[in-house]
């Protein structure tokens, strides 16, 4: 018997995952023109758009102010995405298929942002009065942080799993 493939999942999560991280990029962007709004516009109590150009990578590591480090950052990122490419079209796991399609949809998202305009637009804001708990973030990076948390969480629950049916031996 053969394995069901996946495949279709995957690209199709990341494909969406690329379209609507794009598309809200653009509406911070150009009809809500963000960047001109200096102290960002609410949404919830706990919640505001704010404009920031990110020219780093995570928590501010790897901060690129050159061409030649926003250049290698993309490199960087497009090996990453390659091997989560490659990663995704191995895997057998349904539900890490869709994982694996929310990390490479959100990562080429912000490629294509640093390769076009040099930084990644990043716009969400969640506070709790002046306390931030997470930096300012987009639609990309909360995909890629979902996509991480479900497959480490299933290699976690899984591994448990197994572990349990091996004793029972």
């Amino acid at each position: 018997m053969s394995a069901i493939n996946h495949r279709p999942l995957g690209l199709t999560v990341a494909i969406v995952t690329l379209a609507l991280d794009q598309l809200v990029k653009y509406t911070v962007t150009y009809p809500l023109a963000l960047k001109s709004r200096v102290e960002g516009i609410d949404i919830l109590p706990f919640f505001r758009l704010r404009w920031l150009e990110n020219r780093g990578v995570s928590m501010g590591f790897f901060h690129a102010d050159t061409d030649t480090a926003r250049w290698a950052l993309v490199g960087m990122t497009i090996l990453i995405s390659a091997f989560v490419g490659v990663w995704m079209w191995r895997e057998k796991a349904r539900q890490d298929v869709a994982a694996l399609g929310l990390v490479l949809g959100g990562a080429i998202g912000n490629i294509v942002d640093r390769v076009r305009l040099g930084y990644v637009i990043d716009y969400a804001d969640l506070h709790i009065g002046e306390w931030r708990p997470f930096l300012i973030f987009n639609l990309a990076d909360a995909a890629i942080t979902i996509g991480v948390l479900i497959l480490l969480a299933r290699a976690l629950l899984l591994r448990d799993k197994g572990a349990k049916t091996e004793t029972l031996k």
